[in-house]
């Protein structure tokens, strides 16, 4: 990147996001507001018109439907689940790899555990348990060892390949053309990678800061990837999964506690200029601080992105709360507008984790002026 210095002024007067991606966006948001109520209430839908079917067949007359249950709706979307919807009739299985000692290792499709009705149903001694999230032994009811591809986990296959692609495309027009003003993706990724550099890694870390920077731009853009593709219709909420953020800010304290010097350790063990009586009140807070800067880390980016996401879904189920077209165009303009905000609030949050990664790194690493 160094090498590069003369052409960066030039990648700087680019913007970052084109007019041809601010329609993307709107085309991606109109198919959501349109698409995403159906994709998430055909079962709802299909159970309501069966139920009435079988009332009218049962009785020799008509039976309300059964309530559209939105709660069902939105939690469908958040949660994982052994099957990916796209839509009511659009279903796609995923591979369930489960381990038991009685049984040994099985794999097949997840479509097995489903009837006709998508109705839960047992496959070959197995049933899913908990809502989906784990599986079972039929017979016993004991939990086996579930290594099944969720949504979410392929999710993250499909973020991690396009983030490959993405960055070593990029690498590659670097060697291919060294010295030259960057074309295409590489004038999009260059402006960001610099933003990152500049203004997040380089003051908070000082001259630790080359080390560091390879680990904390993966994070920033593995954040940056999941966010945006999350809002894709159909997509599944990866980064609003607690477990993600979890194992995301899990890596950052490894990293920061491993990496912390005598100086960081000295100010939570023995706080220099403090009176003796009072390091029995302060070492606790510092020893809790420790922990509690992961938990922030991964609850702030959970709770951010599953709210957007609770915050969408529920405006476009007003359409099939209320049955009118009028609050369905009231909700989809809401939800355009919405939608937008989300995609600044996806560079936000990959932003502020990769801004305290990085301040909690350098806290750890910095020389001590004591």
């Amino acid at each position: 990147m160094q090498s590069h210095k003369k052409v960066l002024p030039h990648a700087m007067r680019k913007p970052l996001f084109s007019a041809t991606s601010v329609i993307l966006s709107i085309v991606f948001v109109a198919a959501f507001a349109l698409s995403g109520g159906a994709q998430h209430t055909g079962e709802n839908q299909k159970d309501s018109t069966q139920v009435h079917a079988d009332s009218t067949s049962a009785e020799g007359h008509s039976a309300e439907p059964e309530k559209f249950n939105a709660n069902e709706t939105i939690i469908e979307h958040v949660l994982d689940a052994p099957v990916w919807h796209f839509t009511d009739h659009t279903v796609l299985p995923l591979p369930v790899i489960v381990y038991s000692k009685e049984k040994g290792l099985a794999i097949f499709s997840s479509g097995k555990f489903y009837d006709e009705h998508h109705k839960e149903i047992e496959y070959n001694g197995y049933k899913l348990v908990d809502g989906g999230k784990n599986i079972a032994i039929a017979e016993t009811g004991e939990k086996v060892l579930n290594l099944s591809i969720t949504k979410n986990v392929a999710m993250l296959f499909i973020t991690a390949i396009l983030l490959c692609y993405v960055l070593f495309s990029v690498a590659s027009s670097y060697k291919k053309n060294p010295g030259k003003a960057p074309k295409g993706l590489q004038s999009f990724i260059e402006p960001i990678v610099i933003f990152v550099r500049d203004e997040i890694v380089k003051p908070n870390l000082g001259h630790h800061y080359e080390k560091y920077l390879p680990y904390i731009l993966t994070l920033f853009f593995f954040i940056l990837f999941g966010n945006l593709l999350g809002l894709l219709p159909g997509a599944a909420n990866l980064t609003g999964n607690i477990a993600v953020t979890a194992t995301l800010a899990i890596i950052t304290f490894l990293m920061t506690n491993i990496s912390g010097n005598a100086a960081y350790w000295k100010h939570i063990f023995w706080t220099p200029g403090v009176p003796l009586p009072l390091r029995v009140i302060i070492l606790p807070v510092e020893l809790i601080g420790v922990f509690t800067k992961p938990f922030a880390l991964t609850i702030r980016l959970f709770v951010a992105i599953t709210a957007g996401h609770i915050v969408l879904l529920s405006l476009i189920c007003m359409t099939f709360m209320f049955h009118s077209y009028f609050v369905g165009i009231g909700a989809s303009l809401v939800v355009l507008f919405i939608n937008l905000i989300e995609l600044l609030v996806a560079g936000i949050q990959a932003y502020v984790f990769a801004l305290f990664t990085s301040l909690y790194i350098g806290m750890a690493t910095a020389d001590d002026h004591h």
